[in-house]
């Protein structure tokens, strides 16, 4: 099986979008890439923190 040339970049940002998926705390995911703040995180994977935001709301109406 031939695995395409993927820039490292790439990667990185797969893998911290796996992360944030997979409900890791921010902060550890923000230390793993290392960068100075969360927030800079929490910016850049905003579109993986409104799908976790609307699972939130699901399990949360499931409970009440």
């Amino acid at each position: 099986m031939h695995v395409p040339k993927s820039p490292f970049h790439n990667l990185r940002h797969t893998h911290a979008t796996i992360l944030m998926r997979m409900g890791e705390n921010p902060k550890v995911v923000s230390e793993r890439l290392g960068h100075a703040r969360v927030g800079i995180t929490l910016d850049i994977y905003s579109h993986t923190n409104e799908e976790m935001q609307k699972n939130t709301a699901d399990r949360f109406d499931d409970r009440f």
